[in-house]
This record gives C-alpha cells, sequence and structure tokens, in this order.
C-alpha cells in the first residue's frame, strides 16, 4: 500500500485551519512535511501530529504542553507512562479553568449587584426604573 501523503492546501482545507497555521506548526517542530522542490509535501506522521495539536489547542493547553505530549508519543516507551503524564496535564488544565470559572461567576454576581444598586439610585432620582425608561 502506497504511502499517503497530502499538500499544505489539503490539510489545510481538512482541518479548516490555514496554510500559515500549518507553517507555525513547523516552526514548532509540530510537523515535518518533507519538501519535493518548493512544496511542502506532509505524511500520515504529520497528519496525525496536526490532530493532536488542534485537539490541545482545542483543550486551551498551552503550545509548550501540546508540543510535550505530542513528542512523548513519537518516543519509545510504556503507555501507561504517557497516559499519566496526560492526565496531570489534563487535571491541572480542568483546575485552572474552574477557578477562573468561580472568578467569572463572582465577577458576574459583583455586577449584577452593581447594577441594581445604579437602577435604585436612578429610580430614586427620576422616580422612574429603568425597565420604564426602556
Amino acid at each position: 500500500m502506497p504511502d499517503l501523503t497530502w499538500t499544505i492546501s489539503e490539510l489545510a482545507q481538512e482541518f479548516a485551519v490555514t496554510p500559515r497555521t500549518l507553517r507555525f506548526y513547523e516552526d514548532h517542530g509540530i510537523v515535518s512535511p518533507m519538501r519535493q522542490g518548493r512544496n511542502r509535501v506532509y505524511q500520515a506522521r504529520d497528519r496525525t501530529r496536526l490532530k493532536l495539536a488542534l485537539r490541545g489547542k482545542r483543550l486551551g493547553l498551552q503550545l509548550s504542553e501540546i508540543v510535550s505530549l505530542i513528542d512523548m508519543y513519537d518516543g519509545p516507551g510504556d503507555s501507561t507512562i504517557q497516559l499519566r503524564h496526560y492526565l496531570g496535564v489534563l487535571q491541572k488544565h480542568r483546575s485552572v479553568l474552574e477557578q477562573q470559572q468561580r472568578d467569572i461567576e463572582d465577577t458576574l454576581k459583583e455586577i449584577r449587584r452593581q447594577q441594581k444598586d445604579c437602577e435604585a439610585l436612578l429610580a430614586t432620582r427620576t422616580g422612574n426604573t429603568v425597565a420604564d425608561q426602556a
């Protein structure tokens, strides 16, 4: 069975990214296309690494975390170690996101409180509620 290859345009279209994004990932060692003249030719390994990088990006992982995780899968070794490392990264990231969520909820609560205060002040000054003015 012949090796499947893709051009930069084909991969960009498949993953709904720009060619510039693929070059960015190339600059950071995530993909390593071969060259045929001036053209980049991507192999199955590049496609898989790109898929993993985009998954990490969707999860909000930092580029260094993405590279580290992808590089782990290239090396020989026990997948148990890789899975434990990945689980640790996910737990850390989840913890950060949950704290951000709590911070956002606190901020929204404060905004709602201040909006009510402003509405009450306006009502005492104008005799109308904000809803009446709308």
